[in-house]
């Protein structure tokens, strides 16, 4: 698994990149935002570290450039204790977040952590939903689903985290990262014409769920958890 570290502070940095390699993590370190998105336009990350305080772009800001096109977990770091700030972040879509100071071991963790509940290519049982990432194809109730390329994203965005709620602009950001002239209304259509290929599969079931004014949410079910397992 391959970490992107982005902290201006090259002491916490060298600690830091030091916990993640003797955990068996190859972990590569940018001193700024911009450092980091030329690395990561040539670089596969499975996970970034973001500090928050960045001297150059924040480190809310550069999440929402490293998301763009593309699913990538982030634990954001920062030195302050603000309730307003741990909570923004996680809204945007952060994953974890840590104060400094903080343990080494603890950020290893925590990496560790949501790693393991983003893996990709295992099956999610709670949906019937199994993810080959690397080969962008998804399988439900057994089925190969026929998606384009759109559907695609943005069925692997709701399967990264199962039960949560993503808004419209995360999912833009996510999906249609390269495609600004679009609308958060594309996201509706797209919802509409997967949730159509969802009931050719299983007409029974409707994993994808709408909460009016907030976004969508992949919510478990145990009929198709069910069918998961057989």
């Amino acid at each position: 698994m391959h970490i992107l570290l982005v902290e201006d502070e090259p002491t916490i940095a060298d600690i830091v990149v030091h916990a993640l390699r003797t955990d068996g993590f190859e972990a590569s370190h940018c001193l700024t935002g911009r450092d980091a998105l030329a690395l990561a336009r040539t670089e596969h990350f499975d996970l970034a570290v973001l500090d928050v305080g960045l001297p150059d772009i924040g480190g809310f800001a550069l999440c929402r450039e490293l998301r763009r096109g593309r699913d990538l977990p982030v634990i954001f770091l920062t030195a302050h204790n603000a309730e307003a700030e741990r909570i923004l972040g996680l809204e945007i879509g952060g994953d974890d977040y840590v104060t400094k100071p903080f343990s080494p071991r603890e950020l290893v963790a925590r990496v560790r952590v949501v790693l393991r509940r983003m893996h990709h290519d295992a099956p999610t049982a709670a949906t019937g939903f199994v993810h080959d990432a690397e080969g962008k194809r998804i399988t439900y109730r057994r089925r190969l689903l026929d998606l384009t390329r759109y559907e695609y994203g943005l069925l692997a965005a709701l399967l990264q985290r199962p039960g949560a709620v993503l808004s419209r602009t995360q999912l833009m950001d996510r999906v249609w990262g390269d495609a600004m002239d679009s609308s958060d209304r594309t996201v509706d259509t797209h919802i509409k014409t997967l949730r159509a290929k969802l009931r050719d599969v299983a007409p029974d079931a409707d994993p994808i769920r709408t909460h009016r004014g907030l976004g969508y949410s992949l919510e478990a079910d145990a009929t198709i958890a069910g069918t998961a397992h057989e």
